[in-house]
Parts: C-alpha cells; structure tokens; sequence
C-alpha cells in the first residue's frame, strides 16, 4: 500500500516540530511570510531546520516572496521542497536540481489536467485561514499526478477528504493549532492518526474492489 504523505506546516517550536515528527509527519514546513502569524525568520528556521531528523523532508512555504526571501531562506534551511504559489515560480531564481511544490488554488484559474506538474498541492482560495479548498475540483485533479491536499483539514475531516480526493498527500496547519498560529502537540497527533487510518481504510476497500 502506497504511504499517505502528510505535512505540518507552519511548525515554530522545537517541541512541535518534535510532535509532528513523533507522530509520523513526512514533511514540516516553514513558513516565510511576514503576515503570517506562522512566519519565522530566516535565523528562526534555520535553527529549527537543523533539528529535522533525517527521513523527514523540509518546505520552505512562501506566498508571494521577494528573491531575496527566498534565497535567505534556502540559506537557512537548506529544504527538500520549495512551496509558493505556481505563478510565483515563474519569476524566483532557484538552485539547480531544487525540488518545487506548486501551489494552485480551487478557483477559476485551475489549470488543465494535462498542464499540471508531477506533484503539486492544491488550496483554497486564502492560505492559513482554515477555509476549505473544493473536494470535488480535487478529486478530479487527483488522477492527473501526485496532489497534496491543503486547506481546512482537521482530525475532525481529514477521513471524509481522504475518501472524497484520494490524494497523494495531505497538508494540515491551522487544523492542528489551539489558536492561530499555535500548533499544539497532542491534536498533530489526532491529525496524523486519523489520516493515517482513514487511508489505510480507503486503501483496503480499493483492493477489495479489485479482487472482485
């Protein structure tokens, strides 16, 4: 059964970033955006960064970012994954060989299946709010190539998205936070649970499917 890949995104504590790890996260993300209430320094994320085990993959998460935001942050963190809105690329100067996660958003605007990069994730209209992208729109973009579904996931719904998208991947932040900006340990690990059942369930009744 293929893994489920799961990102907690905007981490700004050790012992968060400890608890997304614990819990059996894949990747954390950092978020470089000054309006953020997730936002970090690049000095910030980079010690952060350093306490990234081997076997979890780093994001550096930007909306709209300078060239020079970026370039500080790379610096810094050295990430596996640079995450920005898929217009935003166009533009920024990235090292050789760095690994993108284009963001697009469930509106008009969506590209055609056949324009869609290998993996890429798809979000709301509005980052870090916790409003909700369209399941129906991603499902349907689910097919085209590895999608990582953001936008207003919680342990509460993460089982009906999963069902709903059948995703490559899930992103969760403000749905793993007590308040905004503050992630708290013990509901990452409600989150990454749920998720990781939820697929194990879908993926079962696929296989049931097939054999019969």
């Amino acid at each position: 059964m293929r893994r489920l890949w799961i990102k907690v995104c905007g981490l700004r504590t050790t012992g968060t970033l400890a608890a997304a790890v614990d819990a059996g996260a894949d990747a954390v993300g950092f978020v470089f955006h000054a309006a953020s209430p997730r936002h970090l320094a690049a000095a910030e994320a980079g010690a952060l960064a350093a306490a990234v085990p081997p076997g979890i993959e780093k994001v550096a998460v930007f909306l709209h970012p300078t060239q020079a935001e970026v370039d500080a942050a790379i610096d810094a963190v050295h990430p596996d994954w640079v995450q920005t809105d898929a217009a935003d690329l166009v533009a920024l100067r990235l090292p050789a060989g760095q690994r993108v996660l284009p963001v697009y958003r469930t509106d008009p605007s969506l590209p055609l299946q056949q324009d869609l990069p290998q993996r890429f994730l798809l979000e709301s209209g509005r980052s870090g709010t916790g409003e909700r992208a369209d399941w129906i729109k991603a499902a349907r973009l689910a097919v085209a190539g590895e999608l990582v579904l953001a936008g207003g996931l919680d342990a509460g719904n993460v089982a009906d998205a999963i069902a709903a998208v059948r995703p490559f991947g899930i992103d969760v932040s403000s749905g793993v936070e007590s308040m905004r900006g503050v992630k708290e340990a013990a509901l990452i690990r409600n989150f990454v649970n749920a998720a990781r059942a939820a697929h194990a369930r879908v993926a079962t009744s696929s296989l049931g499917v097939i054999e019969q």
